[in-house]
């Protein structure tokens, strides 16, 4: 009978070999050859091309394979994390197409995945069956994230309308939340769905941007010299409102109660956010130029109040930022969260984090990635929302929660 050491793997000793260990051992070694390797006097790569290769990989459809055992964008920083990844899946391009793409949520009756497209002011439509990609909706008020709560409702962020609305199962849209003690939101971006009926949600003021919404009337905080025309493509008595509240982190509750629960900036520019796996911890990205391009991880009391914030992790990785965005907790409690590395290379893509904030595990894409979450019938297929494509892969773990 084989035997194994502590992280898992056959010792070498044993007369068998655990097939999907052997799979992992070998792809690991494929993945460290692709990784350092690069054109060099006219010599061909020593594995297959990867993001940080030059030429760099293709990822069109129409694309030579990359993967022999393991695709070399997929990198284990951590051998525990070989049990996580999937070593016979290739990353693979979806589609591309948006102005930026952002807010990726699964429907697991319908099969698809649906994703924003906030500057073009529609929602996508991906049907797993033949990979068909339609518009799901537009307008979308420059909808940002989207999840599926637990009665399997659309629920979405809109920038242009400040607000965070659900899709009923009649087509009906309730308005959940567009106000805190009479002020009008900023621009909710992502949102996630709790057993309990609540929902959570983060503030942030990016909906105030051209590109992304409206921005403030003439003297607003982004508007401050009222160059900017706010009413321009706009419906009459659209884009009027100005941000007049901190960046936070709220919950509405089924009462209709909406509660800040990290006020005050407390994460600066909060962007992301999941639950654990048990609820008991809500993880937040900061995000942009204004906040830290961290996340915290807060504990989460049996009467919804949190407690005890501190910082989860830097997102640090080997000296560069790796700024996060969206974030999903899987079933064993790892948090993989969007990374954006700017003009890094081989940085941007998807962080992964055991429960403890330790770096376990990186995902290499060509774009810089904004969101992501867990899918398929299985809820094993990671999807990717980067800059203007989508990217899914194949893995060895389940998403937390649905969407």
């Amino acid at each position: 009978m084989a035997t194994a050491n502590k992280q898992g793997r056959d010792d070498g000793n044993a007369p068998t070999q655990d097939r999907r260990r052997f799979l992992a051992r070998a792809g690991a070694g494929a993945a460290a050859l692709a990784g350092a390797s690069v054109w060099a006097q006219g010599k061909p790569p020593l594995g297959p091309p990867s993001t940080v290769t030059t030429p760099p990989r293709d990822f069109g459809p129409g694309a030579p394979p990359t993967t022999y055992f393991w695709d070399p964008d997929v990198i284990a920083v951590d051998p525990s994390f070989n049990d996580l990844a999937q070593p016979n899946a290739a990353i693979q391009r979806l589609w591309t197409g948006a102005g930026w793409a952002e807010g990726p949520a699964w429907n697991s009756v319908g099969k698809f995945l649906l994703w924003s497209d906030i500057p073009a002011d529609r929602q996508h439509r991906w049907i797993e069956d033949d990979g068909h990609v339609s518009v799901f909706r537009a307008p979308s008020n420059n909808s940002n994230g989207n999840c599926f709560d637990y009665q399997g409702r659309q629920i979405s962020c809109e920038h242009l309308t400040r607000r965070v609305v659900r899709y009923e199962l009649d087509g009906s849209i309730t308005i959940l939340a567009d106000r805190w003690n009479g002020k009008r939101l900023n621009s909710p971006n992502d949102a996630v769905p709790h057993p309990d009926g609540s929902v959570w949600f983060t503030d942030p003021p990016y909906g105030a941007q051209l590109y992304e919404g409206t921005p403030d009337p003439a003297g607003g905080k982004s508007n401050r010299a009222g160059r900017l025309n706010n009413r321009i493509g706009q419906p009459a008595g659209v884009g009027d409102a100005r941000q007049e509240l901190p960046t936070q982190v709220y919950r509405w509750d089924l009462s209709g109660r909406l509660d800040a629960v990290v006020v005050d900036d407390k994460v600066p520019n909060p962007n992301g956010l999941c639950f654990s796996p048990d609820f008991k911890k809500l993880y937040v990205a900061s995000t942009g130029p204004a906040g830290k391009g961290d996340i915290h991880v807060l504990d989460v009391g049996t009467d919804n109040r949190l407690s005890n914030q501190r910082v989860f992790s830097d997102c640090m990785v080997d000296g560069v930022k790796c700024g996060p965005d969206g974030i999903r907790a899987d079933v064993f409690g790892n948090i993989w969260a969007a990374s954006n590395a700017g003009r890094a290379v081989g940085y941007n893509g998807v962080t992964v984090w055991n429960p403890e904030g330790k770096l376990i595990g990186r995902i290499r894409l060509p774009e810089v990635c904004g969101n992501l979450t867990f899918g398929g019938p299985k809820r094993n297929r990671l999807f990717m929302i980067a800059s203007q494509s989508v990217y899914a892969v194949y893995t060895a773990t389940q998403g937390a929660a649905p969407s």
